[in-house]
């Protein structure tokens, strides 16, 4: 019985470090909301609105999942205090 529960500890390592298993952005019943002018982001109670300072996505574009199309797009832009989604300049 420990050899099989060392392989299967080994398994998810092994799929964890290869980058097999991606991670939510938000638990289930919350979703992302953007922080205003910065690449920061916080998980939201579905039914509520955003906290102040933060600003629901623009609808289709939420990141869903770690290294998905939108979180890495995200990283280099951000929704300014007028709404204007804006590139970072580094």
């Amino acid at each position: 019985m420990p050899g099989v529960v060392l392989a299967a500890v080994a398994m998810a390592a092994g799929l964890l470090m290869a980058g097999c298993l991606d991670q939510a952005i938000c638990r289930n019943g919350e979703y992302p909301a953007a922080q205003v002018g910065n690449t920061g982001r916080t998980c939201v109670p579905d039914g509520q609105e955003p906290p102040a300072g933060y600003v629901r996505y623009p609808p289709g574009q939420e990141p869903q999942r770690t290294d998905d199309e939108w979180d890495v797009y995200w990283r280099t832009h951000v929704i300014d205090a007028t709404g204007a989604v804006v590139e970072v300049r580094n």
